[in-house]
């Protein structure tokens, strides 16, 4: 099981990156394909909603036919060929269907080692599993910054995309390999989707799962590439990406442990999302508030924003063994899912706003706004713990 999982959280690094890349080669696009940022949201958007929409067909395969096909199948077409046409695409309907596969691709990556925790490992150390899994993964969300950067001058941008198709497919031939699916559960076929609903406490945390990285991920992503580039320097923004990057991951490790620490996972939670919401607020009332001011603000939202893996925890608690599978790509999908939307209508906003500095100043402000109305919605949840 450790190989197994070892290949596919190198999966996972290449799935962040995937999330994240275009934020650095923005400028590349838009000088070379006339792609405005504002046209790269819906293309990030396209990558998180085929990826969320993916994760109905990934529970059922989870469960139905294990890991190791569902994930190796699937990052070996969607994802190296959805890279490989991404590095020559001439056109913005290219870039956005190969984002398409790209999230295919990488759609089972996570939860096909989030299905592994749950039916191998005891469900206590499930949340720290999960968040040591993503905080190692998150390293692509670091190669998506400053190496990104130097790839892209040393290969250009179209190279350094094959080099990537390339990994991506190897990567894909080692998870065949070596992933070994856990043995089947009893009555692993019994109950549906349906049944994950009929669960109340999914109802007050599926809201929170929507909205808690989409604030942080499509910062990263897309939105703080081009506000550090306008409204400050655009020789600073690998620097920046790095930054929040590097906060992502050092979040990620410090929610892991948090519920045998405290006690509770709703409440780590909690304070977690309240405090990002918090961040975008300063930074909707005080959008230009220095280089080093707004370089840190982005890192805490990029910290507070990483409790993705204890949310699910949260989540799983309450899942039956035979549903393991499609509850966790249940939560995936509204995570996910959360940030595609988002992204989807980032751009719009931004450009009703009148661009530039009230723009970002608009995208801030919903930001927070969303963290803030999941944090009441996710009061009503009961808390658990293992």
């Amino acid at each position: 099981m450790k190989t197994g999982i070892a290949i596919l959280t190198l999966g996972y690094v290449l799935s962040q990156f995937y999330r994240a890349f275009l934020a650095v080669l923005a400028p590349d696009l838009t000088a070379d394909l006339g792609i405005a940022a504002a046209d790269l949201s819906r293309a990030s958007g396209i990558w998180f909603l085929v990826f969320a929409a993916m994760q109905i067909p990934v529970g059922w395969a989870l469960d139905r036919i294990g890991p190791r096909t569902t994930a190796a199948i699937l990052l070996g077409v969607c994802g190296a060929g959805g890279a490989a046409l991404f590095a020559v695409a001439t056109a913005r309907w290219q870039i956005e269907v190969a984002m398409g596969l790209i999230g295919a691709g990488c759609a089972p990556v996570l939860m096909a080692s989030y299905y592994i925790f749950a039916r191998v490992y005891p469900a206590a150390v499930f949340a720290t599993l999960a968040g040591v899994l993503i905080g190692v993964g998150s390293l692509g969300n670091i190669a998506a910054s400053v190496p990104l950067d130097w790839a892209a001058e040393a290969l250009g941008w179209r190279g350094a995309m094959w080099a990537l198709a390339a990994v991506t497919a190897l990567t894909a031939v080692g998870t065949w390999l070596l992933v070994r699916d856990p043995e089947a559960a009893e009555g692993a076929v019994a109950g549906s989707l349906l049944d994950l609903l009929r669960i109340p406490a999914m109802w007050a945390i599926l809201p929170m799962m929507l909205v808690n990285y989409a604030p942080a991920a499509g910062l990263r992503g897309l939105w703080a590439g081009p506000y550090i580039s306008e409204i400050y320097d655009p020789a600073l923004v690998g620097a920046v990406t790095l930054a929040m990057g590097l906060a992502m991951i050092a979040g990620n490790f410090a929610y892991g442990p948090m519920d045998r620490i405290f006690g509770t996972r709703k409440w780590v939670v909690f304070a977690g999302n309240l405090s990002g919401g918090i961040c975008c607020a300063i930074l909707w009332a005080v959008p230009m508030p220095g280089l080093w001011t707004a370089a840190l603000l982005l890192a805490a939202i990029g910290a507070f924003g990483s409790s993705f893996p204890m949310l699910v925890a949260h989540g799983r608690a309450f899942f039956p063994p035979a549903l393991v599978g499609r509850g966790v790509t249940l939560m995936n999908l509204f995570g996910i899912g959360g940030v595609g939307l988002m992204q989807f209508a980032t751009g719009p906003i931004h450009a009703a706003a009148g661009g530039g500095l009230d723009g970002y100043r608009a995208l801030f402000g919903v930001f927070a706004l969303a963290l803030l109305a999941g944090c009441a919605v996710y009061l009503l949840a009961p808390d658990k713990t293992d």
